[in-house]
């Protein structure tokens, strides 16, 4: 874990759920978004192995920070702050409703495990190693960041003899899976709340989101108007499942909406999207000789990856690894693949939207002197929603009048806001050239597609006249 700090034994923060002696045991580090979090012993078992000092290596937004020189926090302090809101969060459901729910200090531990170790099998550079890279080289890939958290949490203890219940290892991982579809929990399982604290599958309001969205905007020089902490205080379970006072709807819309804008203007900004092609390219190319996706089910290999792997490439003396080396060399000169343009898919097409291919772009190019080919062209299908897709998210959520009420609900569209989005989910096409003296073509055909395809161009505007006399590159 590197250097702690010695505890103020005078701070009641850690008291909620455990007697004050047991502050003698902690370590605290100090956290730039939470301030002074406290790591438990047996926390401190797992945070002090090869496995998670690991996320160190993994930037959070992985090569966002080549837009927002500031994104380079890591999945490391992410983590931390979500063991800590989880614990947070039973505590505070403790004070309110403890003898009610039976809650202990074993529930605690088990929640806060989960919020640690929740992103410990996350692959290099975040997301993009398994939704944009795996698929690319093993077919029909199911692999998933959660399923290698649950395999790498069972190697950690096995490897370091953790001593850890049985029974609340099982519930780690449950509550770590409890948002994807590998999960088996119902509503009948006992305390099925917990299990959306972490990872909440059944509305998406968890503790991941309240400090992903602070942290990143935080690390980005943006603003975050949605304030978590009204929602943990005026939480109350009701049928083993955490609702929310009514008042505090418009603040929950304000979680979804802040997640769906640093979606569209950080996580899936133009350019961080034409370095992760780039990047995902070069991996491809270089996945025969160095085995990136040999790695992905043994987690004592897997653990050999992280950010650093673009450095093996470079670094390497192989003949074979020169086109993706080059690759390379033109982000760090900052010779991208070139955006072309974008449109948003209209509303009534959004339902039968099928992915656009390169080869649907060249197909729609006209007859010029220079003829595109497939591996001149990048397409991205960038979905971006509140969450649940083409749903409102405010549906599956249940709210509650007053502290006196025994009554939960749901509150429909045309009780909310007349300002709020009719539809929930955006489908943008987007289009990239991979040299510059290919902007005007691939622009062309993609206006060609857009025509043939609805009739009309829904792009916002032509690609600029400058963009498309870029001479090519030295």
């Amino acid at each position: 874990m590197g250097a702690y700090c010695n505890e103020d034994l005078t701070l009641p923060v850690y008291s909620a759920c455990a007697p004050t002696d047991e502050l003698r045991l902690t370590k605290h580090v100090y956290d730039n978004v939470h301030g002074n979090i406290y790591l438990d012993p047996l926390c401190l078992k797992f945070i002090d192995t090869e496995q998670f000092q690991r996320l160190r290596e993994l930037k959070q937004l992985g090569v966002t920070n080549m837009v927002y020189p500031g994104a380079v926090h890591s999945r490391f302090e992410h983590s931390l702050g979500v063991y800590w809101l989880a614990g947070e969060t039973v505590k505070r459901l403790k004070n309110f409703q403890g003898t009610e729910l039976d809650i202990d200090r074993y529930d605690l531990q088990t929640v806060r495990l989960a919020g640690l170790l929740h992103d410990i099998g996350h692959g290099p550079f975040s997301h993009m190693f398994e939704r944009e890279f795996l698929p690319k080289v093993i077919s029909g890939c199911q692999w998933s960041h959660e399923l290698m958290s649950v395999k790498m949490i069972d190697h950690m203890v096995d490897t370091h003899h953790i001593d850890i219940d049985a029974q609340m290892l099982k519930k780690v991982k449950d509550m770590i899976l409890a948002s994807t579809e590998f999960s088996q929990l119902n509503s009948n399982t006992e305390k099925r709340f917990l299990y959306d604290i972490v990872a909440n599958g059944r509305n998406g309001i968890d503790v991941d989101k309240f400090d992903y969205l602070v942290r990143d905007s935080r690390a980005c020089g943006l603003g975050c108007n949605f304030q978590f902490q009204r929602l943990t205080e005026t939480m109350r379970v009701m049928d083993n499942e955490i609702c929310f006072r009514a008042k505090e709807y418009r603040n929950v819309h304000k979680l979804f909406a802040t997640r769906a804008d640093l979606y569209r203007t950080v996580y899936t900004h133009s350019k961080v999207k034409a370095i992760e092609l780039m990047i995902v390219d070069a991996m491809v190319k270089a996945d025969d000789h160095l085995g990136f996706s040999s790695l992905i089910n043994d987690p004592s290999q897997y653990l050999l990856l992280d950010d650093t792997i673009l450095k093996t490439i470079e670094l390497s003396p192989d003949k074979e690894l020169a086109e993706a080396k080059d690759l390379l060399l033109r982000i760090r000169r900052r010779q991208l693949y070139q955006f072309c343009n974008e449109y948003a898919v209209p509303k009534d097409k959004i339902d039968h939207f099928k992915a656009v291919t390169a080869q649907d772009i060249i197909c729609s190019q006209k007859h010029t002197s220079l003829t595109l080919k497939e591996e001149d062209i990048a397409v991205t299908n960038v979905k971006i929603d509140l969450a649940r897709g083409k749903e409102n998210p405010l549906e599956c959520i249940h709210f509650f009048k007053d502290y006196e009420s025994e009554e939960k609900f749901v509150i429909p569209d045309e009780r909310v806001s007349h300002l709020l989005p009719t539809t929930y989910q955006d489908m943008i096409v987007r289009v990239y050239a991979k040299k510059p003296e290919l902007v005007e073509a691939v622009s062309e055909a993609f206006e060609n597609f857009q025509m043939r395809t609805y009739g009309i161009k829904a792009q916002v505007h032509e690609t600029p006249e400058k963009k498309k006399r870029r001479v090519m590159w030295n």
